[in-house]
């Protein structure tokens, strides 16, 4: 049976009022604020203590804990195991050697033409829009980046704005960060107003993890937005685990198809959260639930700080067999690794 919103939501067309009545109505900002940003309160919050947790957490890790609530909710109280807490919880493992981990572990830093503009791949150009996020995943690539050097003011925007209509070879601007979504939809509509008037681009692309941990985000505004600009649109979302992907995101995510946004997910295979065949195809077959494909599975860039999130290349490989032998290939997501100075994403499909 269609719920409210893909019987009502049902064409390209929708119109203001339609956006307005079936969008989350809450103050997504309120609930930005609010988020969980001390150990303490998040253990207590799970009824746990330091004495349940194989490692002890890291209390003033230079990478902050940051998590809304609605994700928070989402967790196993009493489990220290809890798959989505692994994701956010800092831990001493953060600061043990690393041998081959860095701050920079994409050399995008030498890919960065002009501020807030990561350009690494043909066709296509990055924005890193800005440094915040809704949530801090201690697995995070860009942890360490040097956000002060790319704050994207007025200047500085017309600087990427210029590089970007010199590179007529560019047609997709991804929205990236930091999270973009962590911006209010003013801010967006301005810079999208601004890259329409570049008439190579035809694509706007969003990463963002905010609509799963903070579905609330996608409110009227930004599907307004989203309806009303001239490019094709694609949201890539973020998320690892089965769990992730409840009712509230599956409400909020459905308006977003049936105004014509591709929907796709890219997840991050890490130790001890996803690592498992069964978690896996429970989060394929829940994408799809949600109206979302399985794009990437990516192994861990090795950013200083996450080496214990680490699956090696050949246990991700035979990972990925099982997986194919389970789903049927729109649910199969591509094994990828990212590699500096590769054309594009490097397949470690067997």
């Amino acid at each position: 049976m269609l719920t409210e919103i893909e019987s009502s939501v049902d064409s390209p067309h929708t119109s203001e009022r339609q956006i307005a009545r079936l969008a989350p109505q809450s103050d997504w900002q309120t609930q930005l604020k609010e988020a969980v940003r001390s150990v303490d309160e998040l253990l207590d919050r799970l009824q746990l203590t330091a004495r349940d947790l194989d490692q002890p957490a890291l209390h003033n890790a230079p990478f902050p804990l940051r998590v809304p609530l609605s994700f928070v909710n989402r967790m196993r109280p009493g489990d220290p195991n809890d798959p989505l807490l692994r994701q956010v919880l800092p831990s001493g493992r953060e600061t043990e050697p690393q041998p081959g981990y860095s701050d920079d572990p994409l050399a995008e830093q030498g890919q960065n033409p002009a501020p807030g503009v990561i350009h690494k791949y043909r066709g296509r150009a990055l924005l890193v829009s800005t440094q915040a996020c809704a949530v801090h995943c201690r697995y995070c690539f860009r942890q360490h980046f040097p956000y002060a050097d790319n704050r994207l003011s007025r200047d500085d925007w017309q600087q990427a704005l210029a590089y970007l209509s010199s590179q007529p070879d560019v047609n997709e601007i991804i929205f990236s960060g930091g999270d973009p979504l962590s911006l209010p939809n003013d801010r967006l509509a301005g810079m999208i107003a601004d890259l329409e008037r570049l008439p190579h681009l035809t694509t706007l692309r969003f990463h963002s993890r905010t609509p799963v941990v903070l579905p609330d985000r996608l409110d009227a505004g930004f599907l307004e937005m989203i309806r009303s600009t001239r490019f094709k649109t694609v949201l890539v979302i973020h998320a690892n685990h089965t769990r992730e992907l409840n009712d509230e995101v599956h409400r909020a995510l459905a308006p977003l198809r049936r105004i014509g946004c591709t929907l796709l997910n890219q997840a991050v295979l890490l130790r001890g959260v996803n690592d498992r065949l069964e978690d896996q195809c429970a989060l394929s077959r829940r994408l799809f639930d949600c109206d979302v494909l399985p794009y990437y599975l990516h192994v861990l860039d090795p950013v200083r700080g996450a080496a214990h999130f680490d699956v090696d290349d050949r246990e991700a490989r035979s990972l990925w067999q099982s997986m194919q032998a389970e789903l049927p290939g729109y649910l199969l997501p591509r094994l990828t690794r990212e590699v500096p100075g590769d054309a594009g994403k490097r397949w470690l499909n067997p």
